[in-house]
């Protein structure tokens, strides 16, 4: 992208799929800010502002690319009570959209006074095909997600303001782990060509490229990565 370093500022950092994009971009020279669920809860609205500025101050004022990983994948089944259906709803949507959202505007603002940047969200396939009956605000905040990244794309290209989706599928993580036990894995694993999931580095593979190699004319693109599980 540049010829100095990246500054980067990456959420859902503790595990994964944030972890392996840690361990990649830091391998490539960049400066990396990795926050996770112990720098803040993104639940409350105040959280996300408050990370901005401080991760702004460790990378010197300069922020040159925001990767949006954080997220949570909780089971939350119609028959709940209502209000407890709708706080997981509330709290879903608050973590994985919500708060992407309010990174997405600081990093836009901040960008537009420095000659640009690069937003990645990281989605999932749900975005596209869906999730379990159990998982509609999972599904909901992650197509919320892929809609704002193209709308950010659109909106701040002549900006030299960059934004990319990826849409992973299963992927070897914690989360992936236990759902693909609870939901019976090998009828899973053979919904996927591929025979397996993806791994997370994987996905950092994609998400260094993104940052670094992808040419200003992808901004706006939604890359897939679930082993032909579903592809458009």
């Amino acid at each position: 992208m540049t010829d100095k370093p990246l500054h980067v500022l990456l959420t859902g950092a503790s595990r994964g799929i944030g972890k392996a994009i840690e361990t990649r971009l830091t391998e490539r020279g960049a400066k990396v800010v990795g926050l996770n669920s112990g720098h803040g809860d993104l639940s409350d609205p105040i959280v996300p502002s408050e990370l901005w500025r401080t991760a702004l101050d460790r990378l010197d004022g300069r922020i040159d690319a925001l990767v949006n990983n954080a997220g949570v994948f909780e089971a939350n089944p119609i028959e709940a009570g209502e209000v407890e259906w709708l706080d997981h709803w509330e709290r879903t949507m608050a973590i994985n959209l919500t708060a992407s959202a309010q990174f997405c505007r600081h990093a836009v603002l901040h960008m537009q006074g420095s000659g640009g940047g690069r937003i990645l969200n990281i989605a999932s396939r749900a975005a596209h095909r869906g999730d379990s009956p159990a998982h509609w605000h999972y599904a909901a905040s992650k197509g919320g997600m892929v809609s704002m990244t193209k709308t950010i794309a659109r909106a701040y290209a002549k900006q030299s303001i960059y934004a990319f989706a990826i849409c992973p599928g299963f992927t070897m993580t914690g989360m992936a782990d236990d759902y693909l036990e609870s939901r019976g894995g090998d009828k899973l694993l053979a919904d996927i060509p591929l025979g397996r999931v993806a791994m997370p580095e994987e996905v950092a593979a994609m998400a260094a490229f993104c940052l670094y190699e992808a040419p200003p004319s992808m901004t706006g693109a939604v890359l897939d990565v679930n082993g032909a599980s579903y592809v458009r």
